[in-house]
């Protein structure tokens, strides 16, 4: 059975839903959508590389999946502490109201990566679990918000 995402709140729907059964947002079905490709870069070797640099991924990021549009947009974290949430002055901007102006924040200590709650209103969840604190492993889901990013650390 295939599935569709709410373009609201990123919920999956069965693919003949009209309306989101979770925030109950119209799912209009796109004509001549985008489709997504996913591959692993461990087997795909050297192209595998120069694609993510094609993406501008040169590093660890967080790519959004779903949600407020922006579907495939990298950030990449910078420097030892990187802030994400909707107030503009985040290093990670997620511009909806179910983020919090200062809704985490992601430690770099040397290959490790640590993302933590800052008490936001709606959590923080990575792999569909709520979390404090925890560290980030290669391909954990992040959801802040209506948004779902996907951690890649290559």
């Amino acid at each position: 059975m295939s599935h569709v995402y709410c373009p609201e709140c990123g919920f999956q729907n069965p693919e003949t839903s009209n309306y989101c059964s979770r925030c109950g947002a119209l799912i209009v079905p796109e004509a001549g959508s985008e489709t997504t490709m996913s591959f692993d870069v461990g087997d795909a070797g050297e192209e595998g590389e120069s694609l993510l640099e094609t993406l501008g991924i040169t590093g660890p990021a967080l790519v959004v999946r779903s949600g407020g549009g922006i579907a495939g947009q990298p950030f990449q974290p910078t420097g030892a502490l990187t802030l994400i949430g909707r107030s503009p002055e985040c290093d990670i901007f997620l511009d909806d109201v179910t983020v919090s102006r200062r809704h985490a924040e992601i430690a770099r200590e040397g290959d490790t990566f640590t993302i933590r709650d800052l008490e936001s209103l709606n959590g923080t969840y990575v792999n569909r679990k709520r979390i404090e604190s925890t560290v980030l492993a290669d391909d954990d889901e992040v959801q802040i918000g209506k948004y779902r990013l996907t951690f890649l650390q290559r």
